[in-house]
């Protein structure tokens, strides 16, 4: 049943195609002007819009599908594990890059919280959400000695990370992902066959973690044999 239930929400897997497409086409940019000191603005303009926009997909969807999973916290331990080994491989090849409670560590957590919201109101989630998508206006100007928090989104101002998403703010979204689901979902039968126009984007959404892992190494490796000359 689990699984039938899942195959009609094709769109969900359509949503996270997309992001994963959208965040290979920034990580493409990035490494572009990281690795290959091409001048292209990552951090700003389109390109940031593009990552920016694949992020917020990811976690509304990891907050919707959550409510259709009896796995969450082996999902989320899963997700934790990879984004531990994506640290410790960033801190031994690519010193000055490493990634400290990235988008795979972020969605680990937030998989292991859902138990304690699935019984919640979504109204109260919903409230809850943009309660914390606010407070992060306010958690990076808080003056901090450490950064042992930083998970929850305070830290000192030296501190840096290539991927980074703190419970503040982006738990907020996570939550309303949480709220869309109980909304929209209740029947678990509203949606039709998928449409052959789309098909492309939900084959890519059913594999994103193993994309998501591999992406970036082809990448660099591409570009390396296209754009030696550019490397630093």
């Amino acid at each position: 049943m689990q699984k039938s239930i899942y195959r009609r929400l094709w769109e969900i897997d359509v949503i996270r195609g997309i992001a994963l497409i959208l965040m290979i086409v920034y990580h493409f940019f990035y490494d572009l002007n990281v690795f290959f000191n091409f001048n292209i603005a990552y951090d700003k303009g389109p390109i940031f819009l593009i990552g920016k926009i694949a992020a917020i997909l990811f976690i509304l969807v990891a907050g919707i599908s959550s409510s259709f999973s009896k796995n969450n916290i082996l999902r989320g331990l899963k997700l934790i594990t990879w984004g531990c080994i994506i640290f410790l491989v960033t801190y031994i090849v690519v010193p000055g890059s490493n990634i400290v409670f990235g988008i795979l560590q972020f969605l680990g957590v937030c998989l292991l919280l859902y138990p304690a919201l699935k019984n919640i109101s979504p109204y109260i989630l919903a409230a809850a959400g943009a309660a914390i998508i606010l407070a992060g206006e306010y958690t990076a100007q808080l003056p901090v000695s450490q950064n042992w928090l930083v998970p929850l989104g305070f830290r000192k101002p030296s501190f840096s990370s290539a991927d980074y998403y703190p419970l503040i703010p982006w738990f907020g979204l996570f939550l309303w992902g949480v709220c869309i689901s109980k909304l929209v979902y209740k029947q678990k039968n509203l949606v039709k066959p998928v449409n052959k126009l789309f098909k492309p984007f939900a084959a890519v959404g059913r594999h994103t973690l193993i994309i998501y892992l591999v992406h970036q190494p082809i990448i660099m490796a591409a570009l390396s044999v296209t754009c030696p000359q550019w490397s630093g």
